[in-house]
């Protein structure tokens, strides 16, 4: 039985095209029923497509990446799914915009060496950029936060508007309806506020 071509493509949802590693497939002359892509998050392995490529796989078969990060983002589990793809099920990889990381070319234990070392740093390093990603946005929580900032909706405030709709409604001139429209609040902010209003003059 013949060795087949697959090409696996991930983009996350945030809307990344595709187009790009579309036609790096294409190069590659890989039939268009055998390119599997998942668009979601590179956090893990457990993506639809990815599981059933892996299914697919034969020894001797060839799997094409566009990119490491395009493969995954958690240093273990790329080296772990390198490993059972290279060794358990013995197909070969090859990440098209990195020529050392292509099993193709290494037979050999020094060539598999290299390949092997080589992968633990790109995955490092991409393992690396997700935490400093990470780790930027939390910087930004907490400054946002020191300056007092709040996170999410703003509080609704006690408004003169508010005040007066409040007293009206607190002495039957207008039903709880119109005091909303008057305070232009919407009813769960208005009992909210009423709440607020009650607390202080206890």
């Amino acid at each position: 039985m013949e060795n087949r071509k697959y090409g696996y493509i991930r983009v996350s949802s945030k809307d990344q095209s595709e187009e790009r590693q579309v036609a790096a497939m294409k190069e590659q002359e890989i039939n268009k029923r055998d390119i599997f892509m998942d668009k979601v998050s590179g956090k893990d392995f457990q993506r639809e497509q990815y599981q059933l490529l892996k299914r697919i796989l034969r020894p001797g078969d060839v799997l094409y990446i566009h990119s490491l990060d395009r493969f995954g983002r958690n240093k273990e589990e790329i080296v772990q799914e390198w490993n059972a793809i290279t060794k358990e099920l013995q197909a070969d990889i090859v990440v098209l915009d990195m020529p050392l990381l292509d099993t193709t070319q290494y037979k050999d234990s020094m060539g598999t060496f290299i390949a092997d070392l080589v992968l633990q740093i790109l995955s490092w390093m991409a393992q690396e950029e997700r935490d400093r990603i990470r780790k930027r946005q939390r910087e930004g929580i907490d400054a946002a936060l020191k300056q007092g900032k709040e996170l999410g909706r703003p509080k609704a405030q006690i408004t003169d508007t508010f005040r007066e709709a409040y007293m009206e409604w607190k002495e039957g001139k207008i039903t709880a309806t119109r005091a909303m429209q008057q305070a232009e609040v919407k009813k769960t902010t208005f009992y909210k506020l009423v709440k607020q209003m009650e607390e202080t003059q206890t």
